[in-house]
């Protein structure tokens, strides 16, 4: 992935030398963004850089006393440190980062009309469906084929964890909605000849064909038995709809159709068939004697009181997370259950709040751009955004998503909508 990010983008700047490219209004409209961005990144990578000895120990005290005791073992003499408590594992992060904040540039430079964005839109989709129906095939045909794993009852797709699969699927289900709403008809008809044709188009055209997708893949999210990649979804979908009703202007009574429809099919049809009264069940009977991820959080709480600053490096919470593990806590943690907990015991509170000012910032521009513009599909698009936005940042609470590169991509693209939705000048054709 990150190879394939780092030609697409080297690939641009050629381009660029030899004016064949040039940025566009969007790009340069989302500063902020950039700026707050790359502040990130080279955070990142400073963790990775050995510093004098006497600065680590002011800025990370606790990390001085870990290295402190590890060369007392090895008997070697204590002068450049890094911030990182693994360096090399910090760095693959940094390169990793690195291509996020590409991808996003990318996404800005190219997503440039209306054409581009809806292609762009259909694949995420395509790509969702195919996932679901792989999944879904899986878990009722009872094959449980998996490409790393095997996981019985439960739709993973090609995930190893079904819950990443739900992440997945809250996010393309939001563009897929958002798409839907860009093809309604946005005035009322005004003859009942006008009514009946466009019914045979909604149950014969490209709506028909993607409605069906939607339902695919909301099937497929009941089939993971998620609990919040559920209830994310479907709160996520309720919520944008209320305040869709709310922001937009002109709205047409297909719109609110629309939402009715998907909360009644969805929710109470789909969901009813294919389990989603598990998923209820699994609800209600999680208890704290079960699940472990309260006494994860209490330690990783812990964690970040001694290194709010600074965190312990990009990608160490496996490493870290060792010498603050309660003694009722069994097994092994590769990632904390709350991707707010991991990124500030990894990157320290300041660099969290960077990320989390700029997801606040996209989220706020889609919600203006629902306000501001009137072409359908920007629209569209500004929903699928803030709907993507506030189901994977509820997701995220008890989940680790934006620690798998697929679905980090992905929220990504959802993050680079939001200015594309609102700064995107349109030509007269589109």
């Amino acid at each position: 992935m990150e190879i394939w990010i780092f030609s697409l983008s080297l690939s641009w700047l050629l381009l660029f030398f030899y004016s064949k490219v040039r940025l566009n209004s969007t790009f340069r409209a989302t500063k902020l963004y950039l700026v707050l961005f790359i502040l990130f990144v080279v955070w990142v990578f400073v963790q990775t850089v050995p510093l004098p000895v006497d600065t680590i120990a002011q800025l990370s005290p606790e990390t001085f006393k870990l290295y402190q005791a590890t060369y007392q073992l090895i008997d070697k003499p204590l002068e450049f440190i890094s911030i990182s408590h693994a360096p090399l594992i910090t760095y693959n992060k940094f390169l990793e980062t690195l291509s996020y904040f590409l991808l996003f540039c990318l996404l800005l430079l190219l997503l440039k009309n209306t054409q581009r964005i809806r292609l762009f839109a259909t694949v995420i989709v395509f790509s969702g469906v195919f996932q679901a129906l792989y999944g879904t095939i899986m878990s009722l045909s009872g094959l449980e084929y998996g490409f790393v794993s095997e996981n019985s009852n439960v739709a993973t797709g090609t995930f190893i964890n079904r819950n990443h699969l739900a992440g997945y699927l809250e996010m393309t289900l939001a563009v897929g909605i958002g798409l839907l709403i860009s093809n309604l008809y946005q005035t009322s008809s005004t003859s009942w000849r006008e009514f009946f044709r466009r019914i045979i188009n909604s149950l014969l055209g490209k709506k028909a064909r993607l409605r069906i997708g939607l339902a695919l893949m909301v099937i497929a999210l009941v089939l993971t038995h998620s609990r919040m990649g559920n209830s994310a979804f479907f709160t996520s979908m309720s919520v944008m709809s209320v305040l869709y009703i709310i922001i937009v202007k002109k709205k047409s009574r297909s719109v609110i159709v629309l939402f009715a429809s998907l909360l009644i099919i969805d929710m109470f049809i789909v969901g009813a068939w294919f389990g989603i009264d598990k998923v209820a069940q699994r609800i209600k009977t999680a208890s704290v004697n079960v699940e472990k991820r309260d006494e994860v959080n209490r330690d990783g709480i812990t964690m970040i009181k001694d290194y709010a600053l600074v965190g312990t490096g990009g990608g160490t919470y496996s490493i870290s997370f060792l010498q603050y593990r309660g003694d009722d806590i069994i097994g092994f943690y590769n990632h904390a259950h709350n991707d707010y907990i991991e990124f500030a015991t990894e990157y320290g509170v300041i660099a969290g709040g960077t990320l989390a000012l700029m997801v606040f910032i996209s989220l706020f521009s889609s919600l203006r751009a629902l306000r501001q513009r009137n072409h359908a599909l920007l629209k569209g698009m500004a929903f699928s955004s803030a709907m993507g936005i506030m189901a994977i940042a509820m997701h995220a609470t008890v989940d680790f998503n934006l620690q798998i590169p697929a679905n980090a991509t992905l929220f990504i693209v959802l993050l680079a909508l939001g200015p594309i939705t609102l700064h995107l000048r349109l030509r007269k054709q589109q």
